[in-house]
């Protein structure tokens, strides 16, 4: 159960670093939370986006939220219903949410390779390189 946790919470940490890159800049971040901010401008700034990159981006990830809205919102439930699960130690209903987990899982992984992809189409090939080295540098430090 575990891994399972690790698992999701690495696909979570990386969307929401896709998207933290081009969130609006005011300290406030993803849903208002603060501190997401903050990492998207240091990210803006290790690749040293331009403006236009950034808007392209903002643009790009404002439409992702957009379309995924209702998956998110289903994941989030999920996972608020799996933890419900865990605290009444009800294994029928973890047993039972064990498929809708892996699915979303597998489906957040494609929604996050996807907007990768557009990501990657937006950076200069330099700028693709130190994406991909900053993806490469996270997913081992969530290994560990």
């Amino acid at each position: 159960m575990n891994t399972k946790k690790w698992f999701i919470g690495a696909a979570v940490v990386a969307v929401s670093a896709s998207l933290a890159i081009a969130m609006p800049q005011d300290g406030k971040g993803w849903g208002g939370h603060r501190g997401h901010g903050a990492y998207g401008e240091r990210l803006a700034q290790k690749l040293n986006l331009t403006d236009t990159q950034k808007q392209q981006l903002r643009d790009l990830n404002a439409n992702f939220r957009k379309e995924n809205a209702a998956f998110f919102q289903s994941f989030r439930q999920t996972m608020k219903d799996v933890r419900a699960a865990k605290q009444a130690n009800d294994t029928a209903k973890l047993d039972a949410l064990k498929p809708t987990v892996e699915s979303q899982k597998a489906q957040m992984k494609q929604l996050r390779d996807a907007q990768d992809a557009k990501i990657l189409s937006i950076l200069t090939p330099d700028q693709q390189a130190q994406f991909k080295a900053i993806q490469a540098k996270r997913a081992e430090r969530f290994q560990k």
